[in-house]
């Protein structure tokens, strides 16, 4: 065996030592191997000295940073720091006055809303609110998307369910958006932005305005994202609830094919969770939750404190 297969074979060995034993091997070998390809160097976003202003005001300034495949980068900080900012460039509802900002390794700063068009099928968006279209069924907002791209009703309602499964809402699919409680509008929602499979999604403060056991399965939701689908994430928001939940926690499949939720131990460390925290329009923290609060930055130890 070659020194590199071995020394993979050996990383992954002790991952799976450390999943609990109602996981089985192949679960876990799915959830956490390494994949060598190529096309896993390039980063799913990448900002490259990105600067943005409004006015004499610089709302983000000389902005580098990078999200891997399959990796979950948690942007925090204060309001009006420029969180939502970095997902509006990515978008494309925002250009940047300097820089560059690349999608995939493609680099869409100079893309126009037909060339963004293509670029965003490829990306979920996730709001704060859900913006559900309160005169449509729950079956009609999240087939949205593929009725205007005319698949066929058949095909389009296996995807919905689909989708509406992956939330734990299929029992709803007939209501609606009026008789679900916020947290069930907010998965409604994520169930719509993955419709085609996105390999990239963005959440901008999805549980804003939840009580924290509908947060939580907002995080878990994330977390199944992120080690049962390999997708990249961008997820801003200024609690630190959230932070604790996509840090410490890990989703598997057991032997009876459920999904649990894992807390991070000793023997398997998560590696495809990053955090970022902007201030003034510049980064002042990248790294690991561990990292993080270790760090002296007096802003930084009263951002953890809440004050």
């Amino acid at each position: 065996m070659a020194s590199t297969e071995l020394e993979t074979q050996q990383r992954m060995d002790a991952a799976i030592e450390g999943v609990d034993n109602r996981v089985s091997e192949a679960a876990a070998e799915s959830t956490f191997q390494e994949i060598e390809d190529d096309a896993r160097a390039i980063p799913a976003i990448e900002f490259q000295h990105v600067t943005l202003g409004f006015g004499d005001r610089n709302v983000l300034d000389d902005l580098s940073f990078k999200v891997m495949k399959g990796e979950t980068k948690i942007i925090l900080g204060g309001s009006g720091t420029g969180k939502s900012t970095t997902i509006k460039l990515v978008l494309g509802l925002l250009k940047p006055d300097e820089g560059r900002v690349f999608v995939n390794g493609e680099d869409v700063t100079d893309y126009g809303e037909y060339e963004m068009m293509r670029v965003r099928k490829n990306i979920g968006m996730i709001f704060q609110e859900g913006a559900l279209f309160d005169s449509l069924s729950v079956y009609e907002n999240v087939a949205y998307r593929l009725h205007e791209q005319g698949v066929p009703e058949d095909e389009a309602e296996q995807e919905v369910r689909r989708m509406l499964r992956f939330v734990n809402l299929e029992d709803a699919i007939d209501k609606m958006p009026a008789e679900l409680s916020g947290g069930m509008r907010r998965r409604v929602g994520i169930a719509r932005a993955l419709v085609g499979a996105p390999q990239i999604v963005m959440f901008d403060e999805p549980t804003a305005g939840l009580d924290p056991p509908t947060a939580r399965t907002i995080c878990e939701l994330a977390i199944k994202l992120r080690d049962l689908e390999d997708v990249s994430s961008m997820f801003v928001t200024h609690e630190m609830n959230n932070v604790e939940y996509l840090t410490s926690e890990y989703a598997a499949v057991n032997d009876e094919g459920e999904v649990i939720f894992e807390e991070e131990g000793q023997k398997l460390c998560l590696i495809n969770t990053k955090i970022m925290m902007i201030r003034d329009g510049h980064i002042i923290f990248s790294g690991t939750d561990e990292q993080l609060t270790k760090t002296d930055d007096p802003y930084i130890k009263r951002f953890l404190r809440g004050k």
